[in-house]
C-alpha cells in the first residue's frame, strides 16, 4: 500500500512526499487505518519495522484535521529512554513539517535546569504532542506542570522494555490521570505475560497487529568465540591488531562491565568511548556526537543503544556477553549492515552463556561459526549447549565450527530500518499541489522513525 492510498491528510502526505517516502511497511499498512478509525492497538513489532511512523502519522493527521482542544495536551507518547524520545521527536519534526497548528515537546531526564524550565513552559502552554520518559513526566505531574485531562491519544512505545526497566508503576500512575475514553496504542517487541496483563488493563477491545520477529539480515556475517571470561580482552586485542577497525560497537549487559571494558581498551590505546545509564544527558549527547562524527572509533555500551538508535555505518558489533534472548541478539547485531551496507557480528561465549547462545542458534535455525582462538590465548572451553544438571554428565554439543574469516557480507536490519525511515508516500498525478522550496529535513536521523 502507498501512503497516498491511505486517509492521511494532505499536509502529512506532502511532508512524506518531500522526504521521498513511497510505500507503507506492513506494520504501517495494518495500523494506520485502525488508528484513524479510533481503535486501540496492540502492536507486536521489532525495531526497524516502521512502528514509530505507524502511530505518529495517523495521530498527526487527526490532530491537524481539527476538532481537538486548543492549547491542551492531546497526545502522550511514552518512551523507555531519552535517546528514543529524542529520535521520536526528530521523526515528529519531519512528519509534521507542514502542520502549522500542531506543536510538540520532548520531555526526558538528565538535563540542566534550563531544559527543565523549557519543558515546563511547553507543558503548561499545552503542547499537542508530548514525547516523554516515564520518570520525567511524573516529575512534571507532581510539580503541577501537566494537565492530562484532555489527552486523546496515549502511546506506549517499546512497552516491554519499559517494564523491564521498572517503569510499570510509573506507567499506571500516568494512565490513571488520563480520560477514560483515551485511545491507547501499545507497541512491544515481545508479548510476555506482563505485557499481556498491561494491555488488558489499559486497552479497550484492541486490534492486535503482529509482525513476525525477523531474523538477522543476510549481510551480517555472524561468528562467535567460545572462550573463558579472562580471554575476552585478548580476543579484542587480536581483532584490532589484525585490522584497522573503526565504527565498532561493543555491547555488554551491565554498566559496570562496560566501564571495565572501556578502561581495558583505553589501556590498549584503542580510541573508544562508553555509553551507560550513569552518564548525564549532556555526557551521553557528547558521546553519541563523538562516535557518530568519527572522533571515536569504538563505542562500548549497554543495551541502551541496541534499540532505537540510528547509526548507519557500523562495521562491526561485538557481543562481549551473550544477550538474554534471541530478540535482544537480533536488536544488537542489527546495528551493523544497515542502509544496505555489509557488517560483521562477533559474540564472545563463555561457559555461563553457552546455553543461552544455543537457544539463539535454535531461533536462527543454524549453527553460528565458531572462530578458533588466537594461539597465544590458549584453549577455550568445550561448547556445551545443554543446561548442566546437578547430577550426571551433560551431553556435549557440537565442537567449534570452521573459521569463515571476517570478510563475509550480509544484509542487516538496515533494510528494515531503511523501510522504517522510508515510511513513504508518492504523489499521484496532480492529487496535491507541490509545495514550494520549504522542505522538511532530510537528515538521516530525523527521517528514521526508530
Amino acid at each position: 500500500m502507498r501512503f497516498e492510498d491511505t486517509d492521511l491528510n494532505d499536509n502529512i502526505l506532502d511532508a512524506l512526499y518531500d522526504m521521498h517516502f513511497d510505500e507503507c511497511t506492513p506494520i504501517q499498512e495494518k495500523c494506520i487505518p485502525e488508528i484513524l478509525d479510533r481503535h486501540d492497538i496492540i502492536g507486536v513489532a521489532q525495531t526497524g519495522t516502521g512502528k514509530t511512523a505507524a502511530y505518529l502519522l495517523p495521530i498527526l493527521s487527526l490532530l491537524d484535521d481539527g476538532g481537538y482542544p486548543q492549547n491542551s495536551i492531546n497526545c502522550i507518547v511514552m518512551s523507555p529512554t531519552r535517546e528514543l524520545a529524542q529520535q521520536i521527536d526528530q521523526a515528529m519534526q519531519g512528519f509534521g513539517y507542514y502542520l502549522d497548528t500542531v506543536s510538540s515537546v520532548a520531555v526526558y531526564g538528565g538535563n540542566d535546569g534550563n531544559r527543565y524550565d523549557q519543558e515546563m513552559k511547553s507543558l503548561r502552554l499545552g503542547a499537542d504532542v508530548v514525547i516523554a520518559t516515564p520518570g520525567r513526566l511524573l516529575s512534571h505531574i507532581r510539580m503541577g506542570n501537566v494537565d492530562l485531562s484532555k489527552v486523546s491519544f496515549f502511546v506506549l512505545d517499546e512497552a516491554d522494555r519499559m517494564l523491564d526497566m521498572g517503569f510499570s508503576d510509573d506507567i499506571m500512575q500516568i494512565a490513571s490521570k488520563l480520560p477514560h475514553d483515551v485511545q491507547t496504542i501499545m507497541f512491544s517487541a515481545t508479548m510476555p505475560d506482563k505485557i499481556q496483563q498491561l494491555a488488558k488493563t489499559l486497552l479497550k477491545d484492541p486490534v492486535e497487529v503482529k509482525i513476525a520477529v525477523s531474523k538477522p539480515a543476510e549481510k551480517i556475517q555472524q561468528s562467535a568465540y567460545v572462550c573463558h571470561e579472562p580471554q575476552k580482552i585478548g580476543i579484542i586485542k587480536h581483532l584490532f591488531s589484525t585490522d584497522q577497525l573503526k565504527r565498532v560497537i561493543i555491547f555488554s549487559g551491565k554498566k559496570d562491565k562496560v566501564k571495565e571494558i572501556n578502561r581495558a581498551l583505553q589501556h590498549l590505546k584503542i580510541n573508544c568511548c562508553q555509553m551507560h545509564s550513569d552518564l548525564t544527558q549532556q555526557e551521553r549527547d557528547e558521546v553519541m556526537y563523538e562516535f557518530k562524527s568519527g572522533q571515536k572509533d569504538v563505542l562500548v555500551a549497554t543495551d541502551i543503544v541496541a534499540r532505537g538508535i540510528d547509526i548507519d555505518d557500523i562495521q562491526m558489533v561485538i557481543n562481549y556477553d551473550v544477550p538474554h534472548d534471541a530478540e535482544d541478539y537480533v536488536h544488537r547485531i542489527g546495528r551493523t549492515a544497515r542502509a544496505d551496507r555489509d557488517g560483521v557480528a562477533i559474540t564472545f561465549v563463555s561457559e555461563k552463556d553457552m546455553y543461552a547462545f544455543g537457544q539463539i542458534e535454535t531461533f536462527l535455525g543454524k549453527e553460528i561459526t565458531k572462530n578458533p582462538l588466537p594461539e597465544k590465548l590458549g584453549k577455550g572451553p568445550e561448547y556445551i549447549t545443554e543446561r548442566r544438571k546437578e547430577q550426571g554428565r551433560p551431553r556435549h554439543g557440537k565442537g567449534h565450527g570452521s573459521h569463515h574469516g571476517r570478510g563475509g557480507k550480509q544484509r542487516g536490519n538496515g533494510a528494515n530500518d531503511r523501510a522504517d525511515s522510508k515510511e513513504t508516500v508518492k504523489k499521484s498525478g496532480g492529487r496535491r499541489r507541490r509545495r514550494s522550496s520549504k522542505k522538511p529535513s532530510t537528515n538521516t536521523d530525523a527521517q528514521k522513525s526508530e
